[in-house]
């Protein structure tokens, strides 16, 4: 016997009941087939340096362009992009990217705040204006929502189950009423290669046991300089799991703005296999019973280097990022001496950037200047030698010069003096 529930002859208060026979069932609506999914609460995790963020802005320049997907598939209806970040400046880090990438920025709208009953503007809070956002997005209908970090959702502990699923609700509930995918922004937990990334996400296991899919970024380890990091999909509750991209992080001019640099995604080959066997096959070995994953100081470095790519930081920024990531203050100044970062004075406040790296890469145009600046960021990354060059001729090291005898030409760049001002420089 099937029971029929009339809502409206019973309006009273209490638990509703809706018959499974009423129920029209309907297929996954795909955004990018297999790896993005409208009204689902997606996942993005891994170690400082993978470039998280610009992996998220990547996928937001694919939808908001109808551009081509990682595995060449076309993004066939462009559509609205709602992006929330606790960590990068819009002006000089998020805009850059996205224009670097080829996005359509009129599509792109940025949350920079909230204003409350009285009138005034404050800084938005996850974990408190998602009834308000859901309200402000209605007239938008996008097809993205990026919140960077996701944790920042979490009004308590982020390591309780209880607290992260209960903040999480209003999260899912939101990407369900507006048909929106939900890109959410988390780390890896310090010393966890080696074990399955779903497991790596920092905090409560529940941050990817709430998700649908859960997506990581796995970098190479010191010892696989030939490797590419990688994007796998280490869960998906709504279809298949395992498998990812290569991918590189590179410098690319921003269109419109000669003197403007800014990161973008170059993204590589296709992979097969379980998430557990991709990153394992790129991360360090380790002896049994050692410790697996990077140093403290090694995850500093790379912290220090993914932030400061795009140019001078301002110092408080970059503590404050660096606090969210779990480095210590001693470990991040330890970190910013020994690469050479310099401290510099961005308007009335402090800032840092790395001495001669980037800046020395700008003089140098399309694909010949981009080949030559990657060869100088793979040195870096191989010698560690930022506060060393100090002139062109430093350029020229073992690597460098291996590199031009196989019959290639890296033109050394242009390295300003010390005295020359970085851009934001005052």
């Amino acid at each position: 016997m099937t029971t029929q529930w009339d809502e409206q002859a019973s309006p009273q208060p209490g638990v509703t009941l809706t018959c499974a026979s009423s129920i029209a069932p309907e297929g996954i609506s795909w955004i990018w087939p297999g790896w993005l999914a409208a009204g689902k609460l997606h996942v993005l995790a891994g170690m400082a340096g993978t470039g998280k963020t610009t992996i998220a802005l990547a996928v937001a320049a694919t939808l908001t362009a109808s551009g081509r997907w990682p595995d060449g598939e076309i993004c066939r209806q462009p559509a609205d992009v709602i992006m929330w970040s606790g960590e990068d400046d819009p002006a000089d880090t998020l805009v850059p990217r996205l224009m670097a990438m080829g996005a359509d920025v009129a599509r792109v709208h940025l949350i920079t705040g909230t204003r409350g009953d009285d009138g005034k503007l404050r800084g938005f809070d996850p974990a408190n204006d998602m009834a308000l956002l859901e309200s402000a997005l209605a007239k938008f209908k996008p097809r993205l929502l990026i919140l960077d970090p996701i944790s920042s959702a979490v009004s308590g502990d982020s390591h309780q189950n209880t607290e992260v699923r209960r903040s999480l609700q209003p999260i899912v509930d939101l990407a369900g009423n507006l048909g929106c995918a939900v890109l959410g922004i988390s780390h890896f937990t310090k010393g966890t290669a080696g074990r399955d990334p779903l497991e790596r996400v920092t905090g409560s296991l529940a941050f990817g046991a709430f998700a649908r899919l859960v997506w990581a970024t796995i970098k190479p380890g010191k010892d696989a300089d030939d490797q590419k990091r990688r994007l796998i999909r280490t869960k998906s509750n709504i279809g298949h799991d395992g498998g990812g991209f290569e991918y590189d992080l590179a410098q690319t001019a921003v269109p419109g703005h000669s003197d403007l640099y800014a990161s973008c995604i170059l993204w590589g080959e296709p992979l097969e296999g379980s998430a557990r066997e991709l990153a394992g096959q790129i991360e360090d070995d380790k002896k049994p019973g050692e410790e697996s994953g990077p140093s403290p100081r090694e995850e500093a470095t790379g912290f220090l280097l993914d932030i400061l790519a795009d140019g001078p930081k301002l110092e408080k920024e970059i503590r404050e990022c660096a606090g969210q990531e779990c480095i210590a203050k001693r470990t991040l100044d330890r970190a910013k001496k020994e690469m050479g970062v310099v401290s510099v004075r961005i308007g009335k406040a402090w800032g840092w950037h790395l001495k001669n790296w980037i800046s020395g890469t700008r003089a140098d145009d399309d694909q010949e200047g981009q080949g030559c600046q990657e060869r100088h960021i793979s040195i870096y990354r191989k010698t560690g030698n930022v506060g060393t060059l100090e002139s062109a001729e430093a350029t020229e090291t073992p690597e460098m010069l291996a590199f031009e005898q196989e019959g290639q030409q890296c033109q050394p760049c242009h390295i300003p003096d010390d005295d020359t001002p970085m851009d934001g420089e005052v």
